[in-house]
């Protein structure tokens, strides 16, 4: 088998959680809002569309943020991207590894854990491949 890509992420959010993730992924980070299918809207969650990312967020009854699992989404102006993040009353932190990649961490409004990567560090983990 071959892995031709990658789909979507799904990442958890607590039941009820739809509207406070509309107001960060769409009015903070400027992603758009995509219709679930029919069959799956009953479920809750929401999914969410951007240059180069779909994420799908989903209810989950004994949710726990991820901590340490996070998605990283690049972004064409880091520095920027931070001013607006922080602007929104999010808190964002660096990360002390000093690998030569600009980069922050910050949380969703539920706990879960986002890497911001600036866009001309994009794919960085083949530059740390051995050979």
């Amino acid at each position: 088998m071959k892995v031709g890509g990658l789909d979507h992420v799904q990442i958890s959010i607590p039941a009820g959680g739809e509207i406070r993730a509309r107001a960060f992924y769409v009015g903070v980070l400027g992603m758009e809002e995509v219709a679930k299918p029919t069959l799956l809207a009953t479920r809750g969650g929401c999914w969410f569309s951007g240059p180069g990312i779909d994420l799908h967020l989903g209810v989950e009854t004994d949710f726990r943020p991820a901590r340490r699992a996070h998605i990283a989404i690049t972004v064409p102006d880091l520095a920027a991207a931070r001013l607006e993040l922080e602007a929104a009353g999010v808190t964002t932190t660096t990360d002390e590894a000093d690998i030569g990649v600009a980069r922050f961490y910050a949380n969703d409004p539920f706990g879960n854990r986002l890497e911001f990567v600036s866009a001309a560090d994009a794919g960085f983990s083949r530059r740390f491949a051995p050979g």
